[in-house]
């Protein structure tokens, strides 16, 4: 990394006075930027993009100054170094593209009204304002904002309001904070507020288009959130208040706005009264990992990108330990396991992936940092892995330390080791080198040789990979106190098999409880034993054997074919996260069948088997006295029983969808989307599909717009596949920021591959224009990589994405997505006899 690049080594603020005039009818800002700070040397630069500078003094006097629009800059020539007060006067456009400040469109009873916005990460702000947009560029903050005010609007920011003087609202004073950290919103909103036990004022903001009681279930967790983590961080929630805002557009998941965090829609409001446990972890979840980053993130900042992980990993894993806090009765650590370390294990294994610590400079680099997999799912297994490790007491001596040492400032990574491993007095820093500098994760095979307990590391791939000798430290967490507590070497012997295993009186087994970053493969002896006993096993355990062989097969270290047959031992658990792995494995068996072919009827009877005993248990509707456990299985059931087209299932289907016909939102959120999708499939006509696309429009439902989309996407109908993709560009009907679910139902859907394919490939450039500015927009590409599976569609991939690769931050994908097909092509090649005929055998 060329520190030299970083504006804030020539110039550093110390304090902002921005205002800004917003006109929503034009879409025009006027704005005026004073800032105060010291200047290392006369020759400066500012960010700015898209803002057209119409003057610009130092200390009251016209200096030079030149716009230089590829590096984002505005380029400043000073008499003199030293302390130095800038003005700049400009304007800039509002625009579409849900960064910088932008406006969310929605209706109220048919009225189209429209709320400003913003969203500065990574490098938006200067979008809004000239500054030094760099995390290490902490300054104070004085915001006054006019705009074409209407009666009744309400307007938020990360400060309280101080006053209100001819039309501008001026916010009290931040405290030293990151550019894109800066947020405010105006128009016309609902909020309901509670204060904290310590003080601290929660609010939850949304359109009047949501119901008063959407927002009751947001404010309960964010209010005991914050209680939690002043408790569990030893340190006090620095601002005055908490608001919570859902944004009707908004490109990602949720932002951590310091004292004003923005989220979609659905990862806030939602219906207390139905809605799935499901969708109510993810919307707890998503507020807990947002309120974590108040202090790891917002109160202490990484230095420069390349440290993001230090703010998502971390607020990855807190957002659990938090809601398990919350709401113990959850389980919500078994959400870990079904979402974040399959996420991590699959797309760490692909050769190319990017570490969890990457260099990077080019802005459109840094939005590529944001891979799900990586820098959030697996540096959250990192960091379990040191809890693990270390305990809760040395977790949170060490933070406390952290924060006391580095608040209101920046911190790298190493500052975090060096907290944790004093409190621990462990050497975290080099333990967790090893798994932060370097790609992919290990498989560990465990194996008696000549007698011998012997255990080995090697790196893991998932198709074509180079081994070029990685070795980690790897915490074994293994049930015989022979196994070391590191595994570091590339070779360990244990001891006589025999003789451990009496001694122990179990089979051998490591990474128990599953918070390690690796994969175990277990020999025929060790994983014959380990199966004769598999219900002495927890869920979570099991659910690891499951998931493993999964993962052994999809790199060719095993066979789908062998897993076939144990999968009918696990299918009466009463475990959702055993059915979970269970349902995982058993979709990935589609891809070795055609649809409609014989080979796909068997496969169909198969589902059934694994289904039916479950579907008489537990039925269509959920029960009053039924565990948490069976409310989460039920979906696994429908699914596979609607895909083994079970005529009871789907006969049920459709006496539920005809008894609630005139109030389908009523249908229980859990089952809702099954009941539309069998509709669809088996009853469905171009009035039901006229009907349902019309209350996807209509609902601020945002549960039951997902279940709409579901159930739309899957039909086989060319007409209503046809519309459906006609309406992609339609922001009326499918948001921007929704597309992507749509497209990739579509393009799930095996009638409607080619017709989704088709016109991403004819639009490329309007998505780019539409979508193409915010960090989402490489999963696009990932979503296509999840559903090609032929020779052909490779070939068609590489055509379209290849000439692409050279586009800022599309490279590691488009290279990374290619591997991910092309191994799955050869997987289905080498496997789809075996797979079959495992199938055959295994329904007769």
């Amino acid at each position: 990394m060329t520190e030299a690049t970083h504006f804030y080594q020539a110039f550093q603020p110390a304090h902002y006075e921005l205002y800004l005039a917003i006109n929503r009818a034009n879409k025009t800002i006027t704005g005026k930027t004073t800032i105060t700070g010291e200047a290392k040397q006369t020759t400066i630069a500012l960010h700015q993009k898209y803002l057209k500078v119409s003057a610009l003094q130092a200390d009251g006097q016209d200096v030079p100054f030149t716009i230089d629009d590829p590096a984002e800059a505005i380029r400043i020539t000073l008499p003199q170094s030293g302390k130095v007060t800038l003005t700049i006067d400009y304007t800039a456009p509002l625009t579409d593209t849900m960064m910088g400040i932008y406006p969310s469109y929605y209706e109220v009873d048919g009225v189209k009204k429209q709320i400003i916005g913003t969203q500065f990460e990574t490098t938006a702000a200067r979008q809004a304002f000239p500054s030094v947009d760099e995390p290490e560029a902490k300054a104070t903050f004085d915001l006054a904002i006019k705009f074409d005010e209407q009666p009744g609007e309400t307007i938020i920011s990360n400060m309280p309001e101080i006053r209100e003087e001819n039309g501008v609202h001026y916010f009290d004073t931040t405290v030293r904070m990151s550019t894109y950290l800066i947020a405010f919103a105006f128009g016309d909103l609902q909020n309901k507020q509670t204060t904290t036990k310590s003080g601290v004022k929660i609010g939850v903001f949304a359109t009047k288009a949501h119901k008063p009681n959407e927002l009751d279930f947001a404010l309960d967790i964010a209010k005991r959130s914050i209680e939690f983590y002043e408790d569990f961080y030893q340190t006090p929630y620095p601002l005055p208040h908490s608001w919570q805002l859902a944004l009707p557009d908004f490109s990602a998941g949720a932002m951590e706005n310091w004292g004003l965090v923005t989220y979609r829609e659905a990862l806030l409001t939602i219906d207390p009264d139905n809605t799935s446990l499901e969708t109510k972890q993810r919307v707890a979840t998503v507020i807990a990992h947002e309120l974590a980053h108040q202090w790891f993130g917002d109160l202490v900042t990484m230095k420069w990108w390349d440290d993001l992980w230090l703010n998502e990993s971390f607020a990855n894993m807190m957002e659990y330990v938090a809601v398990d806090a919350l709401q113990p009765d959850w389980h919500i650590w078994e959400a870990f396991q079904t979402l974040e370390a399959p996420m991590a294990l699959q797309r760490d294994a692909t050769d190319g992936v990017q570490s969890v610590h990457v260099q990077v400079e080019d802005p459109a680099e840094i939005d590529s940092l944001f891979d799900s997999a990586i820098v959030y799912a697996k540096g959250a297994r990192m960091l379990v892995m040191v809890r693990a490790l270390i305990g809760d007491d040395a977790l949170r001596a060490g933070l406390k330390a952290y924060f006391e040492a580095h608040k209101f400032g920046n911190a790298a990574g190493a500052d975090l080791w060096t907290a944790l491993g004093k409190a621990s007095h462990l050497d975290v820093g080099k333990i967790m080198q090893s798994w932060l500098e370097q790609p992919g994760y290990p498989v560990v095979t465990a194996a008696v040789v000549d007698g011998k307990l012997t255990l080995s590391q090697q790196q893991f791939f998932i198709g074509a990979g180079k081994d070029v000798g990685r070795q980690w430290q790897i915490p074994l967490n293994s049930n015989y106190a022979v196994a070391p507590q590191i595994f570091a070497e590339k070779k360990v012997t244990l001891g006589d098999y025999a003789q451990l295993r009496k001694e122990n009186g179990k089979p051998f087994r490591v990474n128990v409880d599953n918070n390690s970053h690796f994969i175990v493969q277990y020999d025929e002896q060790l994983m014959t034993d380990i199966l004769a006993n598999v219900d002495q096993l927890n869920a979570i355990d099991q659910r690891q054997i499951i998931q493993d062989l999964r993962l052994l097969a999809e790199g060719r270290k095993n066979s789908y074919g062998n897993i076939v047959p144990l999968l009918p031992r696990f299918a009466a658990s009463h475990s959702a996260i055993v059915m979970d792995a269970l349902f995982r494995v058993a979709g990935d068996l589609k891809k070795f069948v055609a649809p409609d072919s014989d080979a796909e009827k068997q496969l169909q009877a198969f589902f059934d088997k694994l289904s039916a005993g479950q579907l008489d248990r537990l039925g269509w509707t959920p029960k009053a006295d039924e565990s948490i456990d069976d409310q989460l299985t039920r979906p696994y059931i429908l699914s596979m029983a609607l895909y083994a087209k079970n005529p009871d299932a789907i006969a049920q289907g459709h006496e539920l969808f005809t008894a609630n016909q005139a109030q389908l939102v009523a249908l229980p959120a859990d089952i809702r989307m099954f009941v539309l999708e069998n509709e669809v499939k088996h009853f469905g006509n171009a009035d039901l599909f006229d009907q349902l696309l019309k209350a996807y429009t209509q609902t601020t439902d945002s549960s039951y717009k997902a279940d709409i989309l579901a159930a739309l996407t899957s039909t086989t109908d060319p007409t209503q596949i046809a519309k459906l993709v006609d309406k992609f560009e339609d922001a009326d009907t499918i948001k921007p920021q929704d597309l992507r679910s749509w497209f990739r139902g579509v393009l799930n859907n095996h009638a409607g591959e080619q017709a989704a394919w088709d016109w991403l490939r004819n639009e490329w450039q309007w998505l780019e224009k539409t979508v193409g500015g915010d960090m989402e927009f490489t999963t696009y590409i990932t979503v296509i990589a999840g559903v090609f599976r032929t020779p052909e569609r490779l070939t068609e991939f590489k055509a379209f994405f290849e000439p692409k690769l050279q586009t800022p931050g599309l490279t590691r994908e488009i290279t990374m997505d290619t591997s991910v097909i092309a191994s799955r092509v050869s997987l289905i090649q080498a496997e789809q006899q075996a797979v079959q005929a495992a199938v055959a055998e295994a329904v007769k």
